[in-house]
């Protein structure tokens, strides 16, 4: 009897862990967005922008937000680390992609590198949240726009969103985090994952 409660307390209160991957291209903002992220949802001060340098491999941060753990796995976007990206595709609930939409000059790069990720088999199903980053500056698209450009009519439209951020100043940040989440839970994927898994794991 014992047991039995202490698994439906542990079912209740446990935290759910989701692992969730930032891509895109080198100088977009993925590390300054997570560093933004474990200032806001954790107890770590994310280290300022000015001393962010671009990531060689890997970045992890966790944060904690209402009944969810994030595992935010930071990948490298330069040019010849997009090829380690698919290594963690397997695991990942769902992908963050970052777009600098202050430089229309790369926006073609981005969708490139977004269209590859969108083609590999071990993504089906993972919710995408696409952030049109730097709105603090003046010469950012919105997301409407962002969205125009990248024009992902092939995909269902309950599996991704556009969201206009700043992860310099943070605006957004919460909007998008509360859609991930949710996306996450909702998601066939996420199913899937803890079948795999196996019993005992939330």
């Amino acid at each position: 009897m014992f047991s039995l409660f202490y698994g439906l307390w542990k079912q209740i209160f446990t935290k759910m862990e989701f692992h969730v991957l930032i891509l895109g291209i080198d100088k977009a903002g993925k590390t300054t967005l997570l560093e933004k992220l474990k200032t806001r949802y954790s107890n770590l001060e994310g280290l300022p922008p000015d001393r962010i340098v671009p990531t060689v491999g890997l970045n992890i941060g966790r944060v904690e937000v209402s009944n969810a753990k994030l595992v935010f796995w930071d990948l490298g976007g330069q040019p010849g680390l997009r090829s380690i990206w698919e290594k963690y595709y397997e695991e990942a609930h769902a992908v963050v992609y970052v777009v600098d939409a202050a430089c229309l000059s790369r926006f073609e790069d981005s969708k490139s590198a977004l269209e590859k990720v969108l083609r590999h088999e071990d993504l089906q199903g993972a919710p995408l949240l696409i952030l049109a980053n730097k709105q603090d500056l003046e010469e950012a698209v919105s997301a409407d726009e962002l969205a125009r450009y990248l024009d992902l009519k092939k995909l269902d439209e309950s599996l991704y969103t556009f969201q206009g951020v700043s992860a310099f100043d943070g605006l957004g940040i919460k909007e998008s985090i509360n859609w991930l989440i949710d996306a996450i839970e909702r998601s066939k994927r996420t199913e899937s994952l803890r079948a795999r898994a196996g019993p005992g794991v939330i």
